[in-house]
């Protein structure tokens, strides 16, 4: 048996985060918007939900709005960066 999660990724501009709450448990995704440029500064799971793909997912819904928006992306949060490095396609977000 696989345990399987309902991830829903919820925007909070407000809160300058995406986030997802899953067992309860919040886990989030923090940039700040400056010039055009979403600046991925954050990425939070518990350690209790780790190794889940939550963390992935928050990002996906990250990089998919600035992508919408088209904003750049300065991934400063060391999962942002491996992300985005593992998945090729999101490299042309990248801000120079």
């Amino acid at each position: 048996m696989t345990d399987e999660l309902t991830i829903n990724v919820e925007h909070r501009p407000e809160r300058s985060r995406f986030e997802a709450s899953v067992n309860g448990l919040a886990c989030v995704a923090d940039y700040r918007l400056i010039d055009g440029v979403m600046r991925m500064t954050h990425t939070g799971v518990p350690p209790s939900l780790r190794g889940r793909g939550i963390a992935a997912r928050l990002i996906e819904a990250a990089l998919a709005y600035a992508r919408a928006q088209g904003l750049a992306v300065e991934p400063l949060c060391s999962y942002a960066a491996r992300y985005m490095h593992r998945h090729p396609e999101t490299l042309d977000l990248l801000a120079r």
